[in-house]
């Protein structure tokens, strides 16, 4: 009789967590959702303000299909959503599992959501006014070399704005997530560092994956993802020696 009553307690606290965690669930894809239909009117101001922007090279936007339009204001959106939902998804995370985190973790992570939301916004800079002018420019001066005339697509101009863009903010959350875990106990330095060279091989595949498929676009964005881990360890290893 016991044992069966210890099981439906714990049978009962099982679901009570599961309604927590679809409660906490249901409240991001609400604000996910409501955020895209506000990035969609959106769309025309960010389209603009992105278009009058001095970048490194002057590329006039074609449309070569009559859907290339509602993509692009649909990619907008996202990014738009995304940036709007990433903080409540970390607040939403940290209000569950907080009652079973310990005073230690508590500390944690608390700090740990504004700071992923401060380098996440970072990421999003660094890609968009240094690494994606940098990667046109050297493209464009590849095309010019062999005399070809460009004209760009707006499709293809936000895919691969996009796909540098978005790989490169979530790695650059990698170093404030090597501290937190280190500081829960989850990681060490010695850890990461013996895993470095299957991260190595990780992060390059995801380079080929979000990239087109060229060489450069390849290199120039399999380079920071390897410097961000490089620099995940020396934050891990800060953060084990204050530990200790």
């Amino acid at each position: 009789m016991m044992q069966e009553n210890e099981q439906v307690i714990q049978d009962n606290q099982l679901m009570k967590h599961l309604l927590e965690l679809r409660k906490r669930i249901i409240i991001v894809l609400v604000v996910f959702v409501l955020s895209m239909i506000l990035g969609f009117f959106a769309a025309p101001d960010i389209l603009n303000f992105i278009k009058h922007q001095p970048s490194a090279v002057q590329i006039d936007w074609n449309v070569f299909g009559f859907g290339d339009g509602i993509s692009i204001y649909m990619k907008c959106a996202f990014i738009l959503s995304l940036l709007i939902t990433l903080p409540v998804a970390m607040q939403q995370a940290w209000v569950f599992a907080k009652p079973g985190l310990t005073e230690r973790e508590k500390k944690g992570a608390f700090l740990f959501i504004p700071t992923s939301f401060f380098l996440f916004i970072a990421g999003v800079a660094f890609s968009y006014f240094i690494l994606f002018p940098m990667m046109l420019q050297f493209l464009s001066s590849i095309n010019q070399t062999i005399g070809a005339t460009e004209t760009y697509g707006i499709n293809q101009y936000f895919t691969l704005m996009f796909g540098i863009i978005l790989p490169i903010s979530i790695m650059f959350e990698l170093p404030v997530l090597s501290i937190f875990l280190t500081k829960i106990g989850m990681i060490s330095p010695q850890l990461l560092r013996k895993i470095r060279k299957p991260a190595y091989l990780v992060l390059v595949i995801i380079a080929l994956v979000i990239t087109p498929p060229d060489l450069v676009s390849e290199i120039l964005v399999s380079i920071p993802l390897l410097i961000l881990f490089e620099i995940s360890i020396l934050c891990s290893n800060w953060m084990y020696k204050r530990t200790k």
